[in-house]
């Protein structure tokens, strides 16, 4: 977290206009319901009781005039608190959403998907609706309270009595209810957090629990998700609810006081029924303006709350920070130098311990080790997903923190063994790897990644839509596609991460042919399980772990290296990957 804390207001100067017109357009609907009761008053006093109907009638759309004057005060100030509000919010929701594509995975993964998903939805929303609230009623509620206080008293003395009497109840019961209340509303969005991660985690792993028969059993986790939600927000509302009892009794008192007294003052002829009506309606205005209070204070209270988690993510700076530099050299060539590694938050035996690697530009070096031993972990240092905690790592003779990172990771174009695509077309996803990319540049690398051939086959070709995750294609598919996005990007680093598992070994053979011949000068790192994805390679790196066992090609390696002959014996000569 960054020392200087981020305050929200800021995000409404771009529209302090609108914001500064909402309460102006406010007090205008507010004075105009103040001075009703006094003209319903002079209705009931000069016009009824003297019998006098043509002042009833001037009063009466003069009270009709005002009303509408008031609505169309009331109409300019929803529009221009919303309006205020709404952009307020957008531009929030924008930042907050850009800080998280800032972050590094290890940031990401502390606050979890579902608490990000909340935050840039739940939270802003709930802000966004206190700035709404309050650019309205900062301004009405206390005018309404002061206002109806001195327009009661102004008919009687005696009124403001009973409001002595009555007022600090409510003020109490308000305070001592939002107190208790507070820190429910942080443990609301943190029980919202957790139904958002068992809903994303089951919407992203469907087929795994549908392939364990596993639904009755995350049915129950989210049921049981849901329960705390529920109860934590019963709690709330509960709470929340004995409100709405206490101030309707202190009102009711306080409007049979009120009559009570006026009948006494009217008998004495000190005072006309017209005015005991007026303050009636000024006593329920003082209530109802108490009871949007309660209602601000119950806002303020949630979008505190809310706040301070969105300020998280907005205060939170990157782990991984940009070193602005940048390098002439664009051979592709890597370099690790005695690299540390271990997951954050984790001890005991680093990942990766003292790994020595030389990659030339232009090489092709496979990646080889048993399930554990630091494969994916070695290649995620290049683009910097992870920084070492010890060592070094240099892309282009550049030590990769000395970076710009957007410079470094525009060198450098990732294949994951889980391919990710996106709701678009098959064009839109491989374009990825570069917006500005021609349709021959597009084929061109769906060739290259033997993704035409099935592509072609589409009814609607290149402009075939593929569902959220590619989830209306195969596994293969998804890999080829996936592969060709990366090759569009002419990177001088291109890392396969596993990424040919799901791929038949014909298939796979063409590919590589298919790399060597046009990715010349391009350095390719290709993690595999099979041997007989590798063989083929420059070099093949044995790593064991967490350390580079051997390096060589794969001659050299079968003569030489005992883990990679036990590797190759297993799979090859057992059949292995023959099929």
């Amino acid at each position: 977290m960054t020392e200087n804390k981020i305050k929200l207001s800021k995000y409404l100067k771009p529209y302090i206009l609108f914001a500064v017109l909402a309460p102006l357009t406010m007090i205008g609907e507010v004075t105009i319901d103040l001075t009703q009761p006094r003209i319903m008053s002079e209705i009931v006093d000069k016009g009824v009781m003297a019998k006098d109907l043509p002042l009833v009638w001037e009063l009466g759309i003069k009270m009709l005039l005002l009303s509408f004057a008031g609505g169309i005060f009331g109409i300019l100030a929803a529009f221009f608190s919303n309006y205020a509000a709404q952009c307020f919010g957008a531009d929030i929701r924008r930042d907050a959403f850009g800080k998280v594509m800032s972050l590094s995975i290890e940031q990401t993964d502390k606050f979890t998907t579902g608490s990000l998903i909340t935050r840039l939805t739940n939270d802003i929303t709930m802000v966004q609706d206190f700035v709404s609230m309050l650019l309205r009623n900062f301004v009405r509620t206390p005018m309404m309270f002061i206002g109806g206080i001195i327009m009661a008293i102004s008919l009687n003395v005696n009124f403001g009595l009973v409001l002595i009497v009555s007022l600090p109840i409510e003020i109490i019961a308000v305070l001592l209810i939002m107190r208790k209340a507070r820190p429910l509303f942080t443990k609301v969005q943190t029980k919202l957090d957790r139904v958002n991660s068992v809903v994303q985690e089951n919407v992203n792993g469907a087929r795994v629990v549908k392939a364990y028969v596993s639904e009755e059993h995350e049915i129950e986790r989210f049921d049981y998700a849901n329960s705390e939600l529920r109860e934590t927000n019963l709690k709330v509302q509960t709470l929340i609810a004995r409100l709405a009892p206490i101030m309707s009794l202190v009102l009711n008192a306080t409007v049979i006081a009120v009559i009570y007294i006026g009948n006494v003052q009217v008998n004495n002829d000190l005072l006309q029924v017209g005015k005991i009506m007026a303050a009636v309606n000024y006593i329920t205005q003082i209530m109802m303006s108490l009871m949007m209070l309660s209602m601000v204070f119950q806002h303020i209270t949630r979008a505190s709350a809310s706040a301070q988690r969105i300020r998280e993510i907005l205060e939170c700076e990157p782990v991984i920070s940009s070193g602005g530099g940048c390098s002439r050299d664009t051979s592709g060539s890597v370099e690790f130098k005695k690299a540390v590694f271990r997951y954050p938050g984790t001890k005991g035996r680093p990942v990766l311990n003292g790994v020595d690697l030389s990659i030339k530009g232009g090489e092709y070096l496979a990646v080889l080790g048993a399930t554990g031993s630091g494969k994916t972990s070695l290649v995620n240092l290049i683009p910097r997903f992870y920084d070492v905690n010890e060592g070094e790592v240099f892309v282009d003779s550049v030590n990769v923190k000395d970076y710009d990172i957007n410079e470094l990771r525009s060198k450098v174009a990732y294949v994951l063994q889980k391919s990710e695509l996106f709701a678009g077309t098959v064009a839109d996803n491989i374009r990825w790897g570069n917006d500005d990319a021609t349709d021959e540049e597009v084929i061109h690398a769906a060739k290259i990644a033997c993704a035409d051939e099935f592509i072609s086959e589409f009814a609607e070709g290149y402009n075939t839509y593929i569902d959220e995750k590619g989830s209306s294609i195969s596994g293969g598919q998804k890999q080829r596609i996936s592969i060709a996005r990366a090759i569009l990007r002419k990177p001088e680093i291109i890392i396969f991460d596993d990424s040919t598992s799901a791929l038949d070994i014909n298939t796979e053979a063409k590919l590589r042919m298919a790399l060597r011949e046009e990715l010349k000068g391009t350095t390719i790192i290709m993690i595999a399980q099979r041997v007989a994805s590798v063989m083929t390679a420059d070099r093949i790196a044995i790593i064991d772990k967490g350390v580079i066992a051997d390096c060589a090609p794969h001659a050299e390696l079968l003569e030489k290296s005992e883990i990679y002959r036990d590797i190759y014996d297993s799979q090859l000569k057992g059949g292995v990957g023959l099929e």
